[in-house]
């Protein structure tokens, strides 16, 4: 866990990608600090010095996250995810009381989703490893073993290469201005210590995840764009189709990291509607 931000502000507990880590996003963080919110990030189980859950569902985070705000003696917050963070920020929204509202950006739908061809549109990188985990988890083990072996000394540039099927030409400007560095930090810190979480995330998604976003009454805001090749446009709309109380934003020619430079609208709109 890492808490930043002003002491006593009000809460945004933001759930990181996959792989990802408590290390969080400075994209994120900065105009959050400028709203006078302390943000809380949390590293899932298996990510960094966090202890594996094996066989964890995406609905576990409910209790995860529950703790956290108990230990930091937190009664209300609102809750964010990006990419794999999504389903878990949508858990939050479905079961959490704390949450008064929720951002999605980028976010996947669920695997089993009527009426959604699930794989369509994604990258090849991506296509892999859900082949991988379809194949159970020594397939998936193995998979992502010589990932790890490949993204633990890469730099912006390698990391360029190594996500070359998922990043179109603005992902790539995105990842070169904005995330560069401290995405590769943020990878690197989720596989320090091996690829448990990668595993446990990737086996929690192609199974159900313990809630089902229709019962959402939590006011939440999805935002997703055309060019994603990380999670297709389809998924968001599909979850904005799905969830009673969400609003969407769906951009046209952004992609799955190029949306970030939306975040202080994100934020703006995040806090709003947590007052309604």
């Amino acid at each position: 866990m890492r808490v930043t931000g002003p002491n006593g502000g009000p809460v945004l507990v933001f759930h990181h990608g996959t792989p990802g880590s408590a290390s969080g996003y400075r994209i994120v963080e900065d105009p959050a600090h400028a709203r006078g919110l302390r943000v809380v990030w949390i590293s899932r189980p298996g990510y960094g010095d966090s202890s594996r859950q094996p066989g964890r569902s995406v609905v576990d985070i409910v209790s995860d996250t529950a703790e956290v705000l108990e230990a930091l003696r937190v009664d209300s917050c609102v809750v964010g995810g990006g990419s794999s963070g999504g389903p878990h920020a949508l858990a939050c929204a479905a079961r959490l009381n704390a949450a008064q509202a929720a951002l999605v950006v980028s976010s996947h739908a669920p695997f089993q989703a009527n009426g959604l061809n699930y794989l369509a549109g994604m990258g090849e990188d991506n296509l892999a490893v859900y082949g991988a985990a379809l194949h159970g988890e020594g397939t998936l083990r193995q998979h992502l073993e010589a990932q790890r072996d490949q993204l633990l000394g890469v730099t912006v540039g390698g990391l360029l290469k190594a996500w070359a099927s998922l990043l179109p030409e603005v992902d790539q400007a995105a990842l070169t201005e904005k995330f560069g560095e401290k995405a590769v930090a943020d990878v690197q810190e989720a596989i320090r210590t091996g690829v448990d979480g990668w595993v446990d995330d990737m086996l929690a998604f192609i199974k159900h995840w313990g809630f089902d976003p229709a019962e959402i009454t939590t006011p939440t805001l999805i935002w997703h764009s055309s060019e994603d090749r990380f999670n297709p446009l389809a998924h968001g709309q599909w979850l904005a189709n799905k969830v009673p109380a969400s609003s969407s934003h769906f951009l046209k020619g952004e992609g799955h990291l190029s949306t970030w430079h939306n975040t202080p609208t994100m934020l703006d709109e995040l806090l709003s509607a947590s007052q309604h």
